[in-house]
């Protein structure tokens, strides 16, 4: 019996350790989504994909489809956000979205756009960056949007637009309560 393999991208959004030496892995992928993935053996010293596999990496990972879950073949790193960030505001930012994006974003199904737009943030955040706060909150109101947690009529144009290139010229006292209220109406209705 043959299983299929899937080449993507991912963001390593949380680890859980099974057994002895294994451990499940939570990926944000660029093709399929938010998924478990198990990979064997990876907490032993002479594991290769111990140090690639850390929360907050971006990775590119090569998955089996099983049975009844996900396996984790070859995996290449291309970066660590977290270890990346030169301070711990920066830090702070790449915890914080990735765990609003964990709050939000169940399924696998295919999100390519919000992977690339969350990459792009990411590392905008885990860079010395000013208006952080504002940033990250644009950020999460985007995810909000593309996941359907917001009406896009209430969003302004620039969030729609998803760069966040010059971003900082539109915080504003004005944009920074829409962008609250948002954020607050999507988390008080929220089933998770």
């Amino acid at each position: 019996m043959s299983y299929q393999t899937y080449t993507t991208e991912a963001l390593v959004c949380g680890t859980f350790n099974r057994n002895t030496a294994d451990r499940s892995y939570l990926l944000f992928t660029k093709e399929a989504g938010m998924l478990y993935a198990e990979a064997r053996s990876v907490r032993e010293e002479r594991s290769r994909q111990r140090m690639a596999l850390q929360d907050f990496s971006l990775v590119r990972v090569s998955l089996i489809k099983g049975k009844s879950s996900w396996k984790i073949g070859s995996i290449e790193a291309r970066g660590n956000f977290f270890t990346l960030a030169p301070d711990k505001a920066a830090r702070g930012s790449v915890v914080s979205l990735t765990r609003f994006l964990r709050r939000f974003f169940s399924g696998q199904e295919a999100a390519p756009a919000l992977f690339e737009y969350l990459a792009t943030a990411l590392a905008l955040l885990s860079a010395d960056t000013p208006d952080r706060e504002f940033i990250e909150s644009v950020v999460q109101v985007h995810i909000l949007l593309s996941l359907g947690y917001v009406d896009s009529r209430f969003v302004p144009p620039f969030i729609q637009e998803a760069s966040l290139d010059n971003i900082a010229k539109y915080n504003t006292p004005d944009v920074r309560i829409l962008i609250d209220t948002l954020i607050d109406k999507a988390v008080s209705t929220s089933h998770l």
